[in-house]
């Protein structure tokens, strides 16, 4: 698989819920900050997006956008109405709908939640805010999944919670491959290092044979950089030194391999760790337990101070 399709395999990623929001006149909803990765479209209609720091950004039909580690925001089509509260103004809880005075314009949101451990590593090198404009080369692709995703929402049908998970899924795929034809990997952070010629490279080699005690001059030589330039363009994008992540990619493989009821010995092996010791120490810094102990069914789920990677 390429790296992006590893990860993913990996990472603890959980769609939460989608939500379909319909309004027309004019209005203005207040929506709270989310430690989450959060993507809506605009299927129908006009409107804009503002933050606390008096960014704004107009939004169209066709137009998509994620947040990551959502701050607050209002969602809006007239900067002279007050904003109302967006959650306390609907009925979330029994319905995946919001309907205001019409349907002139149409939003699909969702969002997605990770394990503490995991957020890091896509969600703190991302942009805040990262539009994908309706011109994108990526946005029939994105328009089809929403039309998908907007027949589903509230649907009756057997199986519609499962398979709206599924395609935002696939919508988050699309969406972080329009980021990429829009933006410059600087932008991207994780994913822009695995879409980076030079860095990108070395992230392979690191997945590809995880056990090999990978020196920093041979990822270097490899990515056709020298040591420090490597490095630090490595840390830019990733957010870790290289042997760093590959310390944390190799306790990711050994926790899944843990969650299928590997042995730790066995784990630890089959992550290039000599000594059980040294790999129990390493997976109870950053995970908060004994790879013994979250290896055991009671203890599938990370405390939620675990720290992050």
């Amino acid at each position: 698989m390429d790296p992006l399709s590893e990860a993913f395999a990996l990472l603890d990623i959980r769609a939460a819920r989608c939500t379909r929001f319909e309004a027309g006149g004019t209005w203005a909803f207040r929506f709270p900050s989310k430690a989450a990765l959060k993507f809506a479209a605009v299927l129908r209609g006009r409107c804009h997006v503002d933050f606390e720091n008096g960014s704004r950004h107009e939004l169209a039909a066709g137009d998509a956008f994620l947040m990551a580690h959502a701050p607050g925001y209002v969602l809006a089509n007239d900067e002279g109405v007050p904003p109302a509260d967006g959650i306390a103004q609907f009925d979330w809880g029994h319905s995946d709908t919001a309907h205001h005075q019409g349907d002139d314009t149409v939003i699909i949101a969702g969002s997605f939640s990770f394990e503490p451990s995991d957020a890091g590593l896509l969600l703190d090198k991302l942009p805040t805010f990262l539009l994908i404009c309706s011109s994108s080369p990526q946005a029939p692709a994105i328009a089809s999944t929403l039309h998908l995703m907007a027949g589903e929402i509230g649907s009756t049908e057997i199986g519609a919670s499962v398979f709206t998970g599924r395609l935002a899924d696939m919508l988050l795929v699309q969406v972080l491959r329009a980021a990429h034809d829009q933006h410059s990997n600087d932008d991207l952070g994780w994913v822009g290092a695995l879409c980076d010629a030079r860095i990108g490279q070395a992230i392979r080699l690191m997945h590809g044979d995880p056990k090999s005690n990978w020196s920093i001059d041979q990822l270097a030589s490899c990515a056709g950089m020298s040591r420090s330039a490597f490095t630090k363009r490595f840390s830019l994008l990733v957010g870790y030194p290289p042997r760093d992540y590959l310390l944390r990619w190799r306790l990711r493989l050994a926790r899944d391999m843990l969650k299928r009821g590997f042995t730790v010995a066995s784990a630890a092996n089959a992550v290039g760790y000599s000594s059980e010791s040294a790999f129990g120490n390493a997976f109870k810094r950053v995970y908060g337990l004994s790879p013994r102990r979250y290896g055991a069914p009671r203890h599938n789920v990370l405390p939620s101070g675990s720290k992050p990677l």
